[in-house]
């Protein structure tokens, strides 16, 4: 098992002296006000895209399943392209540059697509693959910024200031709907123009991480990349958050089912992933030290069992306002326990030349599962009702849950 350590990152970044400042560098602040930026950008459609499918187009749910895992699927190929390349050329920040690039190109995309679901689906393609080729740099830049001790803490500033935006991205699209009398278009291009200014962000205050110029690097193969696999610990890590994706709801799903049972008007829907977002912005940092302190897997597991209780709290009794609620702070609870939890976990697993190839396998497995998930919730729903289909998502997630807490996959203090 390689334990790779990042204190060379250091040249790329100044590493305070105290306090929370030395666990978390200007390079990892950088990245954060970047995914902030761009998390405005990206909620800003995301807020309103549910709405306009399912309500304003009239799609079946088994069709916006598929749309759905399209839109958090389709970068499961380009994750791995996108660490190989970063890994390959050495160019960590170039590539998650280009990436960052091309989910902004796809906001105007999304302005000449009108209602044509073909067209909306080669879009959400476009701007998923440039999601997917910089989530594995951009990660690996964080790793090797920080002190691997301290890895769980750093990603969860990185994870609070991306909420941060994650929560004023609805708010903006509320505004811009209000401000232009319902324009989608105006929301689309909106939210290029705030894209745009996170890859300026990203040019001008994001150092890349070179390797120090004594050391010879070694090559980096797409053979060597798969062989990552081999190490017992990392391929554990891969599996089990595959098949935690296979059976996890998607955040679309979740909103529209609370919509159905809350009997939420449809211009407060974009409101929804508000809740989400703020308790995620709250918790990601002390989930983040937390996990640096008992073990990264426990936390990552806790998280899981966060959205198996709102799951059957969408099935209880409880109505209203107070569902709305106890739903939304246990989905920004597993947010807050596993976005970020689970790169920490992997990262010091991997060899610094390959951290950016070997943290992709890892969103890879899980992306994919998670296209999957949506795809099957969506048939689900379609074939039987919303309840049976809730309540298997909630059983297949519990039992998933308990085997990986059995079989428990990290034999390192992480």
């Amino acid at each position: 098992m390689y334990i790779a350590t990042s204190r060379g990152a250091d040249a790329a970044a100044e590493v305070p002296k105290s306090g929370v400042k030395r666990a978390v560098t200007g390079n990892v602040v950088a990245l954060g006000l970047v995914s902030l930026v761009t998390d405005i950008s990206s909620e800003m459609v995301t807020a309103v895209l549910p709405l306009y499918l399912v309500l304003g187009l009239g799609l079946s749910p088994l069709q916006f399943g598929v749309l759905d895992g399209l839109y958090s699927g389709v970068t499961a190929v380009v994750r791995l392209v996108g660490g190989h390349l970063a890994d390959r050329w050495q160019r960590l920040k170039a590539v998650a540059c280009f990436g960052y690039g091309l989910s902004a190109l796809g906001k105007i995309g999304l302005m000449l697509a009108g209602s044509s679901t073909v067209a909306i689906g080669a879009v959400l393609a476009a701007d998923r693959t440039g999601k997917g080729v910089r989530t594995a740099p951009r990660d690996a830049l964080i790793t090797l910024s920080s002190e691997p001790e301290h890895l769980g803490r750093a990603f969860g500033v990185h994870r609070a200031m991306d909420t941060f935006g994650a929560f004023l991205g609805p708010l903006v699209a509320m505004a811009v709907l209000w401000l232009s009398l319902g324009s989608y278009d105006s929301v689309f291009f909106t939210s290029f123009c705030v894209a745009a200014i996170g890859v300026i962000i990203l040019l001008v205050l994001v150092k890349d991480h070179q390797p120090k110029p004594d050391v010879e690097r070694p090559k980096v193969s797409l053979r060597e990349t798969a062989g990552l696999i081999r190490q017992a610990s990392f391929r554990r890590i891969c599996v089990w958050a595959a098949l935690l994706g296979l059976v996890t709801l998607s955040d679309s799903f979740l909103y529209l089912v609370l919509q159905r049972r809350w009997d939420l008007g449809a211009v407060f829907f974009p409101l929804l992933p508000l809740g989400t977002a703020g308790v995620y912005l709250l918790l990601a940092v002390p989930f983040g030290r937390l996990s640096d302190r008992i073990g990264r897997w426990k936390v990552f597991l806790g998280g899981h069992v966060a959205l198996v209780v709102a799951l059957l709290a969408l099935l209880g009794p409880v109505d209203g306002g107070i569902l709305a609620v106890l739903a939304l702070v246990l989905h920004g609870v597993f947010y807050a326990a596993t976005d970020g939890v689970l790169m920490a976990a992997a990262g010091p697993l991997l060899p610094e030349h390959q951290r950016a190839s070997g943290l992709a396998l890892v969103q890879t497995g899980q992306a994919t599962t998670r296209m999957l998930a949506s795809v099957l919730f969506g048939l689900a729903w379609t074939t039987w009702d919303l309840r049976a289909a809730v309540l298997v998502a909630a059983g297949a997630l519990a039992v998933v849950v308990v085997a990986a807490a059995v079989l428990r996959p990290l034999r390192t203090p992480a």
